[in-house]
């Protein structure tokens, strides 16, 4: 009889939704799937379970990963469900009550439980199958580096917290042994992810700790810097602006990290921002956005914004485009509001009509186009550093500092 080395090792099909620290959590698992001797399926009828990763943030992803979950059930049949809709209550389990198991997010012990009551491994532990820097979903080029999990911010919208928890950071040593592994491993740009990248540190206290025998904060500044030392773009997401994220523009300014940030403003309107429990002084966001660019004139800044909320008037909404023209966001992305299960803006007054929401959100959209190519009309002539993400048919598409 064979033994066990030499048996077909298992296969597992994996389907990957969601926000950019929900790919993280499935580069994790699917290493810790390699490490342990499994083999990877693109197709259902080939893998011999299928683990959906899952968003639940909005009604539209939810929709999304329900689809997802039925779609492997139908065609494979053995489905186990991780991620954030699977920490909102029974959603699954009422939907589908024939998924193997279901866990919230960033839980690869639980998802790896699971697979091994399933598909128990088969391997050679002896045999090295993963590389340095673990398995990836993106391009060889670039990585998301996740530096913490969960919230401390309770935005009446969200429900972030519900499903991640509070803020829990990795310490820096930690956070730049990956970085250093990733860079080994070919990676040229680190893009920084977490729900909150500005508040990195906070809970553990900003402790110190030894990397390469020196002292490193976990602190998002000192992080910075070393991240930035490596050699390749760095690249900030989900800023909050707190004040000390002024510290970071110098930074910028200096070539340490690439001048990006990605901050989620979402509205302009006082009123507005504090009914979502939003810091609610926008003029002293946009005094600070113009000491940013005085310091740093290459800055790029991006943002979200939600239109539609209970109780946004015109004026509000006129208050937001006005926020638009006086900030000059390089690029805006805009939700129309919807209610989320279990957020307290649901039982807020003066919800929007839908045919309302649609107009603002085209009247933002055409706003914010304007000054997007307005933003990129004036880097019309200069020569530019471009990654390049893929080449074909004769175009080439890259991405700048």
């Amino acid at each position: 009889m064979a033994n066990a080395k030499s048996q077909a090792p298992g296969k597992v099909g994996f389907v990957s939704l969601g926000c950019a620290k929900a790919t993280v959590d499935s580069e994790r698992i699917l290493t810790e799937l390699r490490v342990q001797g499994y083999d990877m399926s693109g197709q259902y009828d080939d893998a011999d379970l299928v683990i959906v990763n899952t968003c639940g943030f909005i009604d539209d992803a939810v929709a999304e990963s329900l689809e997802a979950i039925g779609e492997a059930l139908d065609e494979n049949g053995k489905v186990i469900v991780t991620g954030c809709l699977g920490a909102r209550g029974d959603i699954v389990r009422d939907a589908y009550p024939n998924v193997l198991a279901v866990t919230g997010p960033h839980a690869t012990q639980e998802v790896m439980e699971a697979v091994h009551t399933y598909l128990p491994p088969r391997h050679d532990p002896f045999q090295d199958v993963v590389p340095p820097g673990g398995l990836k979903l993106t391009p060889r080029h670039y990585a998301y580096l996740k530096i913490s999990e969960g919230c401390n911010h309770r935005c009446s919208f969200c429900i972030i917290p519900q499903m991640r928890g509070d803020l829990v950071s990795r310490p820096a040593e930690e956070v730049l042994k990956e970085a250093e592994a990733l860079v080994s491993a070919g990676v040229k740009e680190l893009l920084v992810v977490s729900q909150d990248t500005s508040a990195y540190g906070v809970d553990l206290k900003y402790r110190s700790g030894f990397h390469g025998a020196q002292p490193v904060r976990s602190h998002i500044q000192d992080l910075t810097e070393a991240l930035g030392r490596l050699g390749v773009w760095v690249r900030l997401h989900y800023v909050y602006p707190y004040p000390h994220v002024d510290n970071l523009v110098p930074l910028m300014a200096d070539g340490l990290v690439l001048p990006y940030l990605d901050i989620p403003f979402q509205h302009g309107s006082r009123n507005v921002l504090k009914a979502m429990k939003r810091p609610a002084h926008a003029e002293r966001v946009l005094e600070r956005i113009h000491k940013w660019r005085r310091i740093c004139p290459d800055i790029t800044i991006r943002s979200t914004f939600i239109v539609g909320f209970p109780g946004e008037t015109e004026g509000d909404f006129e208050e937001l485009l006005e926020f638009l023209e006086s900030a000059q966001i390089d690029r805006a992305g805009c939700f129309t509001y919807s209610d989320v299960e279990g957020a307290p803006a649901n039982a807020l007054e003066g919800q929007v009509p839908e045919a309302v929401k649609r107009e603002r959100f085209e009247a933002f959209m055409e706003t914010q186009a304007a000054i997007s190519a307005n933003r990129l009309a004036e880097k019309v002539g200069r020569e530019m550093d471009v990654m390049v993400d893929e080449v074909y048919d004769g175009f080439i598409v890259g991405r700048s500092k």
